[in-house]
């Protein structure tokens, strides 16, 4: 049985509309945050590369919620509800002090990433 044959096993079918392609700028090469005081403790958080592009463009580059979900290729409904998402994960990994885990690591592809599966 393939990889991608598991994957479909254990996902459960989507309802309602399709999600939209986004349209993501850049992934940088870190994609792994943890306190230093509690390494072993913990799964940690999980953030799609989606909510990382809406936290750069409106908290970092400073665009407004509208201009970012255009540059996305979203509604500002699913960019909004994205951010919020996005804010509460991290909000909750750094009051519990739980490790933040970025989907799609670029360092395990070149097995230089000891957290992710190589």
């Amino acid at each position: 049985m393939a990889a991608d044959e598991k994957a479909d096993e254990n996902e459960c079918p989507r309802r309602g509309r399709p999600r939209m392609r986004r349209t993501i700028a850049g992934i940088s090469e870190c994609r792994c945050y943890k306190p230093c005081c509690r390494e072993k403790e913990g799964q940690g958080i999980l953030l799609k590369p989606d909510e990382i592009e809406l936290i750069r463009l409106i908290d970092l580059e400073g665009l407004e919620q509208e201009e970012a979900a255009e540059r996305m290729g979203v509604s500002r409904k699913t960019a909004w509800r994205d951010l919020h998402e996005a804010r509460r994960k991290i909000t909750d990994a750094l009051v519990n002090g739980k490790g933040i885990n970025m989907a799609g690591c670029t360092k395990a592809a070149e097995g230089r990433c000891p957290k992710c599966p190589r």
